[in-house]
């Protein structure tokens, strides 16, 4: 799923490309997408875009008449940019926004299809959407702490609430709890004053990196190239390869249709989290340990 990095990319482009200039055309090729039918997506026809707004993961275009099309691109949804009234004839091709300086196209690869598409009239309706999670990259460690620690639950799972935290998901929270040394398993109710200073530094930094680095592979064109799996990253999608910082192998937690990867050593002092599916099948053979684990796989 796109998360604060690259939606926030994706809003920067579109608002250089596409701002001040109106929108001709609107080609819907899966009905299923828009989810609101009043006010008619026909309003939006020869409407001038006045600006582009990040809301959470959620991008906005708001345009004249007080209209916004509210879109979230989920798991698999991707923008492109393509000359001007691009056909869409493939079956990952959702929509179609025409300019006169080209063709927006929403495409959305999988057989699942959640990708949103709303249009509201007004500010108040547009607060609909807001899910309340806080902007991290805008908030005092005080205030960080608070919302930390409004609910007791697991750090990966809080960092991954849009009510609780903006721009979150599966890819970055990994990259973010390893650049603060926390175990994803830890509840937010034991986290030190200390250790929340460290999240909170560490979902900054981390943001602010991999903006900037997409920043620089976009250039003056548009975001080509919308991952979870980026090279660089410490520890998501790493699976059994190295840690960049202690060389031990980066573990997972598996569950649902993700997983959660660390590191042992950096995070869990060495501690192996247990994966609820082989931990329940294994039970007391479960390795508790990094060393346990080695030790099970060279005996065979």
């Amino acid at each position: 799923m796109p998360e604060l990095p690259d939606v926030t990319v994706y809003r920067e482009r579109l608002d250089a490309l596409l701002v001040g200039e109106v929108l001709e055309d609107l080609r819907l090729r899966s009905t299923f997408l828009l989810r609101t039918v009043e006010p008619p997506l026909a309003a939006l026809h020869g409407t001038r875009l006045t600006g582009v707004e990040r809301l959470g993961k959620r991008l906005v275009f708001g345009f004249e008449g007080g209209l916004f099309l509210v879109l979230h691109l989920m798991i698999a949804g991707r923008l492109h940019w393509c000359p001007r009234e691009k056909k869409l004839g493939s079956r990952i091709d959702l929509a179609a926004f025409d300019f006169a300086p080209g063709t927006l196209v929403l495409t959305e690869a999988g057989s699942k299809k959640r990708a949103s598409l709303h249009l509201v009239r007004g500010r108040a309706a547009l607060a609909a959407f807001d899910r309340g999670g806080l902007e991290v990259q805008g908030a005092t460690p005080a205030q960080f702490a608070e919302r930390l620690r409004s609910e007791n639950r697991t750090l990966k799972r809080a960092l991954c609430d849009p009510t609780l935290f903006a721009g979150i998901g599966n890819a970055y929270s990994d990259e973010i709890l390893h650049a603060a040394r926390l175990s994803p398993a830890t509840l937010t109710a034991r986290v030190t004053d200390a250790e929340s200073e460290r999240l909170r530094a560490a979902i900054v930094q981390t943001f602010d990196r991999w903006t900037q680095q997409l920043r620089d592979e976009t250039g003056d064109g548009f975001p080509s190239k919308v991952t979870a799996f980026r090279d660089g990253m410490a520890v998501h999608g790493r699976y059994g390869k190295p840690c960049p910082d202690c060389g031990a192998p980066v573990q997972r937690i598996r569950y649902a249709d993700n997983e959660c990867n660390y590191c042992a050593v950096c995070q869990c002092g060495g501690r192996l989290l247990a994966d609820r599916g082989l931990s329940a099948l294994l039970k007391r053979d479960w390795p508790k340990t990094l060393a346990e684990l080695e030790e099970r796989r060279r005996g065979g």
